[in-house]
């Protein structure tokens, strides 16, 4: 089995990136950030607070996450309750923060992750993977792009969704993630020692993945038409 760990800041396109890099190289695609996302939810949705260890903790026990792939396209399931588009709000991204810094949900999330990686060949996205989740992981990538940018796309996709934020909004958002995720005590984003940095900044999202691609292939060094393994 093969696994491929990809990290970056929020907003630097790991989820659309890692999910394309997947179908091309033939390997399973998870998404962990849609987990904390669902844990975020979760917490909103039953009125407790998110920034609240305590109370986020105590939730725990009563969440069921499930990640299926339905004709191929992972689906997110929230208590049996199809939460895909859902869990891409702002609002959810900003709790997802939260609640990803408290210990008992990195636990709580951290053998389901670790284990899709032992029964299939993975592209697997987040925050920690390749310094927590996969440290041994066969290919090991750091996404990111400028602050600007990431906001820009990210405003795009909001509109395109309906969602009326401006771009100042969309900025400070991302901004205030990027000091959540890289300060939090446990598993702050950092890129391992032996990640390939790719800056995404001035690239197309095609130009991305190939790059993506082309480097996983030269870190496994792969013959053309060997990579589904």
């Amino acid at each position: 089995m093969v696994s491929v760990a990809i990290d970056g800041p929020a907003g630097a396109g790991k989820s659309t990136i890692a999910r394309a890099l997947a179908g091309r190289l033939g390997y399973i695609y998870v998404d962990t950030g849609a987990l904390y996302r669902s844990v975020g939810l979760y917490v909103l949705e039953s009125g407790r607070d998110t920034a609240d260890p305590a109370q986020v903790s105590a939730c725990l026990d009563e969440i069921c996450i499930e990640l299926k792939f339905i004709e191929g396209e992972q689906r997110v399931l929230l208590g049996g309750r199809d939460v895909s588009e859902r869990i891409r709000t702002p609002e959810v991204s900003m709790a997802a923060s939260r609640v990803s810094a408290v210990p008992a949900v990195r636990s709580f999330l951290f053998d389901l992750q670790r284990n899709m990686g032992k029964t299939n060949s993975i592209v697997m996205d987040g925050r920690d993977i390749g310094t927590v989740v996969l440290p041994d992981a066969d290919v090991k990538i750091f996404l990111t792009a400028s602050p600007e940018k990431r906001a820009q796309r990210r405003w795009k996709e909001l509109r395109e969704k309906g969602e009326q934020v401006t771009l100042q909004q969309v900025l400070e958002d991302v901004i205030q993630r990027d000091y959540n995720d890289s300060h939090r005590e446990t598993a702050p984003l950092r890129q391992a020692e032996d990640a390939v940095l790719i800056d995404t900044s001035e690239l197309t999202l095609e130009e991305s993945i190939e790059a993506l691609y082309r480097t996983v292939r030269e870190r496994l060094d792969l013959p053309e038409g060997e990579e589904n393994r």
